[in-house]
């Protein structure tokens, strides 16, 4: 296991400390995450966690739950979550993320903004004084009138790329696309752009989670710190 995948499942496990019997549980997605869902299979199959729910983000991580026994329904059965552990692809001082290169954003914040607390989890790379520096902002839009989505965003500004593999564009759980939109010089005002996203028919929803988060779990060369919101 390389360095950094041993960052991400020991911030992934200690996260899990918080995770109590009786839990209704939402369920990341990504490869720090699958590190927590992991754990929590282990500790559901070892009897030490009893009567929780997992309501996945995504089809694979209900698929990786699904393999260690984990109990799962939908938030339409479970609209009130006490803890959801998710992962973050970049963290503002703020404790501000940018999620959704793992293509599960829509899901993930639901589930997240329906959560009693949520818990991030990255290790320090994953940290920026910007958003949009390191990691390019997700926007999921519909299939119709994609390019026209993709001029639009054009003007923001910045580059956006439809994702895709070998031509082939990405689809989400939901059926829809996701436009990757690469900013220059960072996010300049990331509530003003939420908005705008927000207002503009056709996209369901991006990447920005602003203040959401309640912890952030890091995991870094010195060991693993919690921030708090």
């Amino acid at each position: 296991m390389s360095k950094q995948e041993q960052l991400k499942k020991e911030t992934a496990e200690k996260a899990v400390e918080q995770v109590k019997s009786g839990m209704i549980l939402g369920l990341g997605t990504g490869s720090t995450t699958s590190y927590a869902v992991k754990k929590i299979g282990e500790l559901w199959q070892a009897g030490q966690l009893t009567d929780i729910i997992g309501i996945p983000t995504s089809e694979r991580t209900a698929k990786l739950a699904g393999q260690y026994g984990i109990p799962l329904a939908s938030l339409n059965d479970h609209p009130n979550i006490d803890l959801t552990i998710d992962g973050a692809d970049e963290v503002d001082p703020q404790l501000n993320l940018v999620k959704g290169l793992g293509g599960a954003l829509l899901r993930e914040k639901i589930i997240a903004t329906a959560s009693r607390k949520f818990i991030a989890i990255v290790d320090e790379s994953k940290l920026v004084d910007r958003l949009g520096t390191l990691a390019p902002l997700p926007v999921e839009v519909t299939q119709f009138a994609v390019q026209a989505h993709r001029y639009w965003l054009e003007q923001l500004p910045c580059r956006p790329v439809l994702r895709s593999t070998n031509d082939v564009p990405y689809v989400t759980d939901n059926g829809n696309y996701i436009i990757d939109c690469h900013f220059l010089n960072g996010i300049e005002d990331a509530t003003k752009l939420s908005m705008r996203l927000h207002h503009h028919p056709g996209i369901l929803d991006h990447g920005l989670f602003l203040n959401i988060a309640s912890e952030v779990v890091v995991a870094g060369q010195s060991g693993i710190r919690s921030l708090m919101r």
